[in-house]
C-alpha cells in the first residue's frame, strides 16, 4: 500500500484529491496539511511514502520549504501546482503535476510516482499531459553536474541559474 500525504491549502481541493486517491484500494491518504507545520506534524504522525505538495501554501509557507523538510525525513514529493517551476527541481521533487488535472491524470501520476518511489526503473509509457518528471542529476568526483541520459531534450539543455534556482540551492544546502 502506498501511503500519501496531501499538502494543499485549498480545503475543497485537498478533500477532492483525497477522494480521488482513495478510489484505489492500494493507496491510503495518511494526512492533509495546509502549511509547513501541518505537513511536518502529519509526516511525523504517520510516515507517508509520498507527499503531494502544492507550491503556494497558507501562512507564508511554500511547497519548496515543505519539500526540503520532507526530503530530510526521507519522504519524496510530487509537486501539484498551477504554476510549475521554470526548471526541473530534482533536488526536491520527483516531478510536477499541473493543475487543473482530472481523475485519470491523478491515477497515472500516482502510478508513475509509485514506480519511482519503489525503485522501478521503467516509467509508464503514457504520462498525463500535465505531468513533468524531473530528471535525476548526478555529480562527478569534481562536483560537476552530469545530466541524465533520458530524455535527450532535457539532458542537452543547461540548467538556468535563476533567482528561484538559487533559493532552492540555498535551501538544499
Amino acid at each position: 500500500m502506498l501511503k500519501i500525504l496531501i499538502v494543499e491549502d485549498e480545503a475543497l481541493l485537498a478533500q477532492t484529491l483525497k477522494h480521488l486517491i482513495e478510489l484505489n484500494p492500494l493507496y491510503q491518504v495518511t494526512g492533509l496539511a495546509a502549511d509547513l507545520d501541518g505537513a511536518l506534524a502529519s509526516a511525523d504522525a504517520a510516515r507517508p511514502d509520498l507527499a503531494l505538495v502544492d507550491l503556494q501554501l497558507a501562512r507564508g509557507s511554500t511547497g519548496f520549504h515543505v519539500a526540503v523538510k520532507l526530503k530530510e525525513r526521507g519522504i519524496p514529493c510530487l509537486f501539484t501546482t498551477g504554476n510549475a517551476p521554470s526548471f526541473p527541481v530534482a533536488e526536491l521533487a520527483l516531478g510536477c503535476l499541473l493543475k487543473p488535472y482530472f481523475e485519470e491524470d491523478v491515477v497515472r501520476a500516482l502510478k508513475t510516482a509509485e514506480d519511482m518511489v519503489r525503485g522501478r526503473e521503467r516509467l509508464r509509457p503514457s504520462l498525463p499531459q500535465g505531468l513533468q518528471i524531473y530528471p535525476a542529476y548526478r555529480e562527478d568526483e569534481a562536483g560537476v553536474e552530469i545530466p541524465p541520459a533520458q530524455p535527450p531534450a532535457v539532458a542537452n539543455r543547461a540548467r538556468p541559474k535563476t533567482r528561484l534556482r538559487k533559493m532552492v540551492e540555498r535551501l538544499t544546502g
